[in-house]
């Protein structure tokens, strides 16, 4: 079992900054690929990115490449999604999802969930 919890949502303005974290508890964090999903009212989940648990690369949605970076600190058991030049399109519950196998884009994949953390941006 890995109990996931994120933190660090709010209301930011557009073009503004925001840190979330996903802290991890339970079995070693380092078996398991992180991933951030969002769900914004009405609409699925969706892919944001995703970190490895080994060399630490990241794969990225198109609609946030470049804008949005994944980290992890395997000491701390925490992975960081950094989210800057923020758009009122990026308001939706953050989730950050930890999967055993391969990076995918489908949240049926991922085994744990944390409960997710609203971000929120005004224009």
């Amino acid at each position: 079992q890995v109990q996931l919890v994120e933190s660090g949502g709010g209301l930011v303005q557009a073009g503004g900054s925001l840190r979330l974290s996903c802290a991890a508890s339970g079995r070693a964090f380092t078996l398991y690929n992180m991933a951030w999903f969002r769900q914004a009212p009405g609409k699925e989940r969706e892919f944001v990115g995703a970190i490895r648990r080994s060399e630490g690369s990241t794969d990225y949605s198109d609609l946030v490449k470049g804008r949005f970076t994944i980290s992890r600190d395997n000491v701390k058991n925490t992975v960081y999604l950094q989210m800057n030049n923020v758009k009122p399109e990026d308001t939706a519950v953050y989730y950050c999802a930890a999967s055993p196998g391969f990076i995918t884009t489908i949240p049926r994949d991922y085994l744990y969930w944390g409960q997710g953390t609203q971000v929120t941006v005004s224009s």
